[in-house]
């Protein structure tokens, strides 16, 4: 038996610009998933990750592409050589803390383990992105890199095809923040595919709102790494535009936003495919962390309460 992790992560800035080549900064979370591989007589997997009613449902044929990803990257024949995959853990799936990621990367860990193939992080990293890619179509490689690297990324995606760029951000202490649950579950590949439509529609507007991204996102770094938290949350509420602008928010989300910023937060935005899944908020400070969380419980949300930088 053979066991791997992979964490959760969010997007502080960059989702959906990322798949473009503009940067995005991504944080991992505590919170993650753990993956088990043994021999067996057939092949199985065994799914016991807590999730939004729905998740893996909706989730199915995209979980079956990376299934079928990993086993051909670690040459696998499922049916002389079948093995059971239990995944578990405390990472809560649903759209936006890159469950899908931490799945990949867990599984390639375990089964790395399982092999003796002695892998370093960026072997798992690639498997990961393989798996990835096999699933939505066209992943931008942000999310792997968190679940199997942790920690605040710089991360912008090489669109020639060579090495993405991954800095490490050292921000000025950890941050709490809340991240909100809508309950709705998306499936990445659409929703990037829509995105992509509407882009081929209109480049000129979306190339406005490229420009705009590109010097918010530069600024954003320089709040992170000083540690300016009002300025780090109006730049959070000026990236939410701008996904309001390629049509990638919701009613729910918008809710938790507006929800959230009247209860103190100093900024908040979706994270991660949108269209559903989480919201986060930023939050310094356990009290302020708390009387957000408290107000998205009261108003029928989950809440996780967590810390990035």
């Amino acid at each position: 038996m053979a066991q791997g992790t992979g964490f959760g992560k969010t997007i502080l800035f960059g989702e959906h610009f990322v798949v473009y080549g503009l940067p995005a900064i991504a944080s991992a979370i505590g919170d993650k998933t753990i993956a088990t591989v043994e021999k067996s007589s057939r092949f199985e997997l065994v799914d016991n990750r807590p999730a939004t009613s729905g998740y893996k449902e909706k989730k199915s044929g995209e979980i079956s592409r990376q299934i079928e990803a990993l086993l051909s990257h670690f040459n696998i024949d499922r049916k002389n050589s079948p093995v059971r995959i239990t995944l578990s853990g405390s990472l809560f799936c649903t759209s936006g803390v890159g469950a899908s990621a931490a799945l990949a990367t867990s599984i390639s860990r375990a089964l790395n383990d399982m092999l003796g193939l002695g892998m370093d992080d960026e072997g798992i990293n690639k498997a990961a992105y393989i798996a990835e890619c096999a699933g939505t179509g066209k992943a931008s490689g942000i999310d792997n890199t968190c679940s199997t690297f942790g920690g605040l990324l710089w991360f912008k995606k090489n669109l020639e095809g060579g090495a993405n760029t991954m800095d490490r951000l050292v921000a000025k202490g950890p941050v709490e923040i809340v991240l909100g649950n809508t309950g709705i579950t998306q499936e990445t590949k659409a929703v990037v595919g829509d995105v992509a439509k509407e882009r081929e529609k209109d480049p000129e507007t979306y190339r406005r709102i490229f420009s705009d991204y590109s010097s918010l996102v530069n600024e954003a770094k320089s709040a992170l790494t000083e540690g300016d938290w009002v300025r780090a949350g109006r730049l959070m509420d000026q990236n939410q535009e701008l996904l309001r602008k390629i049509t990638v928010s919701c009613d729910e989300l918008e809710q938790l936003i507006k929800l959230v910023k009247d209860n103190g937060a100093l900024g908040a935005k979706l994270t991660g495919t949108g269209r559903g899944g989480y919201m986060i908020a930023l939050t310094p400070g356990k009290e302020l962390q708390e009387k957000v969380a408290s107000a998205m419980e009261s108003a029928g949300f989950k809440a996780l309460r967590t810390v990035v930088g």
